[in-house]
């Protein structure tokens, strides 16, 4: 049959079985646009505040799902909004094609209005990106995108086309999507290394990384630790992917990891990182992380082995398929001395915060209480986004979406409503700082215009808290622009926006400020306002080794 290229396009997302687009229209996707309004009915289209949002948005929706998001923007300062959203996909590994338009053909190249090289700007931020000048071409490229952005190692994928390629015209043949097919890279002997690993261990701890979540594979892993007999840490990335209450889980590692995981991964004779890739704030000082440990390294990306951390057996392959294999041949462990000496860690360095007073730890837990821990918790980043990570206990994955690896200030608020469409069905919460909340809070109107039913906890500090803490700690308490004390009224700019909103002071008014946004089902902002100088520990300085990461006793003792 013969189409448009915007009808193309449309065809090709429905083929990949999208139902969902988040954008924001403009001159050069025009025609793109109006084919969506002709499909209505199969493609829902959320109209964003700002293409940022769009992205965010997009990111949200598929780590909720495990679906590909996708975004669209027009040309120029379109396609450019949505570099930051994209970049932030592309850290986390997180599916998701972006269709933009460009100008004309004839007019590329020459400086036209609102032309830019949105290709070459995002090469370094995409698995790839293709710019569509011949319609011929145009239906196989958008399925090529899908393609990668949902294979190996998952991330986004450009798409941008010339505008007069969208209304050209040409033969349309539709097709069924390419089948996924897992490729893996190992070998008997790598699976033989692994098993003599962990065979003569006798202080193994498991790492968990986002990889964990993205192939599946939680129910192996949750296998494997108990025939192991293994502690298990994960990361930002990867919280979720065992269940927060299990009593082999010791919390987070790194940066504002727990001192159980740090100091018991400083220990261990073998560590098992699986789908992670030793990020600085995981690792601090590289030459000191783990280093009376073998390792062990499992991940669908080659690049990723060797690249930080030393690896003294890899597996490069899905993991869920890894651990399918080694699962069948390890035979039950048992390491209860050392499980003990783990679970005595635990008792001795528990998480605490000052229970006097209303803080962010105090919300998280009334949350996590509230919803029986069964929320979708987004985050922006900074210190509410390390408290949330601490005190709510995640028992599944694709509950927790963050900026790990961009650390995206803004990112929380449109990955939030992304999470709720594409899961209407679980109530849908973005924890947020007064600093970060600033940057795209214009993303109500979204969530009002759509009547998406999300909650906005603003933790009001009245600075940059994350910024301020660092500032306190290592530059003599010169607090450069990070005091946001000023007149803005987060509560009335919610109300201005569409949604209500509530303002909490007091430890006594948490509860039922939660229960009553849940109750409303509508979007819902609340203001939670507490110290300025909440400190989020425990803390590893950056660059130090893990093993020396302290608390605020700590802190006071060496004050004393």
């Amino acid at each position: 049959m013969q189409l448009t290229g915007a009808e193309i396009v449309v065809e090709c997302l429905k083929e990949q079985g999208v139902d969902t687009v988040f954008g924001y229209p403009g001159g050069t996707i025009l025609n793109v646009y109006d084919a969506l309004y002709k499909h209505s009915h199969e493609i829902n289209h959320i109209l964003t505040s700002h293409e940022q949002g769009a992205a965010h948005a997009a990111d949200g929706y598929a780590r909720a799902t495990g679906k590909v998001g996708v975004c669209m923007a027009t040309s120029g300062p379109g396609a450019t909004n949505l570099v930051t959203g994209i970049a932030t996909a592309y850290m986390d590994s997180v599916p998701m094609v972006a269709i933009t338009a460009n100008v004309n053909l004839p007019l590329l190249g020459k400086d036209s209005f609102q032309e830019v090289d949105i290709a070459g700007v995002t090469m370094p931020i995409t698995k790839h990106g293709y710019i569509v000048k011949n319609i011929e071409i145009l239906a196989d490229t958008i399925r090529k995108a899908f393609h990668i952005a949902r294979s190996g190692r998952p991330g986004p994928v450009l798409v941008d086309i010339t505008k007069d390629v969208t209304a050209a015209v040409c033969e349309f043949t539709p097709a069924e999507p390419k089948k996924l097919e897992k490729v893996n890279h190992y070998t008997e002997e790598d699976i033989e290394k692994v098993m003599a690993l962990l065979a003569k261990a006798k202080k193994p701890y498991i790492y968990l990384g986002g990889g964990a979540i993205a192939s599946d594979a939680c129910e192996e892993v949750a296998k494997f630790a108990d025939l192991l007999d293994a502690p298990v840490c994960d990361t930002l990335m990867a919280k979720g992917a065992f269940d927060g209450k299990s009593h082999r889980y010791t919390g987070m590692i790194g940066m504002h990891g727990t001192k159980t995981s740090n100091l018991g991964v400083s220990e261990c004779d073998l560590l098992i990182a699986m789908g992670a890739r030793f990020s600085d704030r995981v690792v601090g000082n590289p030459k000191k992380f783990a280093e009376n440990a073998s390792v062990i390294h499992m991940d669908i990306d080659a690049a990723e082995i060797n690249k930080n951390i030393h690896a003294d057996a890899a597996v490069i392959g899905d993991l869920k398929d890894i651990l399918s294999v080694i699962n069948d041949r390890l035979t039950k462990q048992d390491h209860s001395q050392w499980m003990t000496h783990i679970q005595d860690m635990k008792e001795k360095y528990p998480l605490k915060y000052d229970d006097a007073v209303l803080s962010c730890p105090y919300v998280i837990e009334t949350i996590d209480k509230v919803t029986d821990g069964k929320a979708i918790i987004t985050t922006d980043v900074g210190q509410h986004q390390m408290w949330a990570a601490q005190y709510y206990q995640y028992t599944s994955p694709r509950t927790f979406l963050s900026s790990g690896g961009l650390g995206t200030m803004g990112y929380g608020l449109g990955a939030c409503i992304g999470a709720q469409v594409g899961q209407p069905d679980k109530v849908c919460i973005n924890i947020g700082g007064d600093g970060c909340f600033r940057m795209n809070m214009n993303e109500l109107a979204t969530a009002s215009r759509y009547h998406i039913p999300i909650i906005q906890v603003v933790i009001n500090n009245h600075v940059l808290g994350m910024v301020r803490q660092w500032q306190t700690l290592f530059y003599n308490k010169r607090y450069s622009q990070t005091i946001l004390n000023d007149k803005v009224d987060f509560c009335k700019v919610a109300e201005g926006l569409g949604c209500a909103a509530i303002r909490v002071t007091s430890k006594e008014e948490v509860e039922p400020a939660i229960i009553k946004a849940l109750e409303l089902k509508a979007p819902v902002l609340i203001e939670c306002v507490i110290p300025e100088d909440d400190k989020v520990f425990p803390m590893v300085p950056a660059g130090a080794p893990i093993s020396e990461v302290f608390d605020g006793d700590d802190l006071k003792n060496k004050q004393a």
